[in-house]
């Protein structure tokens, strides 16, 4: 499977572009008029611009592929109600799902405008998934509650909303505070893909132990416990979503009959002819405590890891200073490069006074750096565009295998940008 460099990447929005034209051009009007319907709320991660922020992330960049083999007319077959009520009925779920004229619209959106757009997602939730799972079944919360972030954030760390909750969860800051996410002007937890799942379990757990009702727990979860439970006085007194739907802000409306949605997509979208992106998960990886300073410029060029690497494997940090002095700071890095780091000993920690001020970290790829040696007597190379571990090798007198050894790298894939050791 080839992974996506950045000219793979615009050819990809340029295929998803040309694939949406057709029909967009002819229906665009038609199309703004059905999302902004009462009853239609597009959830704010659904929205393209979402989208293209997600396929704009470094995982998806790198470890994102059309499935070729895959073969499809990409027709999108209608099917009757009793179909579609069958089809959820049989979820392995323990949240209601029931079916509705509502429910099916948001069907029909996932299965035709946004079908590209659930063939990325499809990809992308092999990396978040397992991290999702685990922090439910922590708290022993629904697994189905895992789809939840597809229409939070369209499974981007990195999304931000127009009102400032951020991450996979979508947290506002107060929120994530009040369960334990640091947010400051070095560090901001809600991007934290795994402390944000525990957050976000938590969160769930209590807002169902307030309303004692699934569907009201993730109205809850969109729009606060305050509004729910004055949307509850206002319809009596009643416990239940749609006796309360019409008392709901317009967003949330939408928010659960697009849950349930979600959950019927990912699980049947072969039935409406979608290839999922193939996903190539990324080599494995662990974690460090650091409890001093530490610039991800000095960790790429001793640790031979792109600092694009390591803004996306640890997206909590705002800007490229982990500040370890101030507490124990988590590090997440692929295991050669968490090797490479003991190593480095104390070179790897640079004085404040002997670096310039944190900056955030370029979308772009590394500029290339010339060969040299650390202080540790170590050569390092930096992988060229279009470079191989065969051409390293030659470059450097020194066998695949070696290089392979030094750096626990498998097979013979590396990236623009990366910076490996030679010797």
């Amino acid at each position: 499977m080839k992974r996506l460099n950045i000219q793979l990447l615009l050819a990809l929005l340029a295929m998803l572009n040309s694939q949406w034209s057709m029909t967009w051009a002819q229906e665009e009007e038609d199309y703004e008029t059905y999302i902004e319907d009462a009853t239609l709320e597009l959830p704010e991660g659904m929205q393209m611009q979402e989208i293209d922020s997600l396929l704009a992330d470094w995982q998806t960049r790198n470890f994102l592929a059309f499935d070729e083999a895959c073969e499809t007319t990409g027709e999108n077959p209608v099917f009757d109600a009793k179909t579609y009520a069958h089809r959820l009925s049989r979820l392995p779920n323990v949240i209601d799902m029931p079916y509705n004229n509502i429910v099916q619209k948001y069907i029909d959106l996932y299965s035709g405008r946004l079908r590209n757009s659930v063939a990325v997602l499809l990809g992308a939730s092999n990396f978040y998934n397992p991290i999702f799972e685990e922090a439910l079944e922590t708290y022993q919360m629904p697994l189905e509650l895992k789809y939840l972030p597809i229409i939070e954030s369209a499974l981007n760390p990195s999304a931000v909303s127009h009102a400032g909750a951020a991450g996979l969860w979508q947290f506002m800051i107060t929120t994530g505070k009040q369960y334990g996410l640091e947010v400051t002007s070095l560090i901001d937890e809600r991007r934290d893909p795994i402390k944000a799942s525990y957050a976000a379990a938590r969160y769930l757990r209590d807002l169902y132990d307030i309303f004692g009702d699934w569907s009201l727990a993730l109205a809850g979860y969109n729009c606060g416990p305050n509004n729910i439970t004055k949307a509850i006085k206002k319809a009596g007194g009643v416990k239940d979503y749609w006796t309360i739907y019409p008392y709901l802000p317009s967003e949330t409306r939408g928010y659960v009959p697009a849950f349930i949605a979600a959950n019927y997509i990912m699980n049947y979208y072969c039935d409406h002819n979608i290839c999922p992106v193939n996903t190539k998960l990324p080599q494995g990886t662990d974690t460090i405590q650091v409890n001093r300073n530490v610039r991800m410029e000095r960790i790429s060029e001793l640790c031979g890891i792109s600092q694009q690497e390591l803004k996306a494997l640890n997206p909590q940090y705002r800007t490229t200073l982990i500040p370890g002095e101030s507490h124990a700071c988590t590090l997440r890095m692929p295991t050669s490069a968490i090797n490479a780091f003991m190593e480095a000993g104390d070179s790897i920690y640079v004085p404040l006074a002997e670096v310039a001020e944190p900056t955030e970290i370029p979308v772009v790829e590394q500029p290339r750096a010339k060969k040299g040696k650390s202080k540790r007597g170590a050569k390092y190379a930096t992988v060229r565009k279009g470079d191989t571990l065969g051409a390293i090798a030659r470059r450097n007198g020194t066998s695949i295998d070696h290089l392979r050894r030094l750096n626990g790298i498998r097979g013979n894939k590396v990236l623009a940008g990366q910076r490996i050791r030679v010797n």
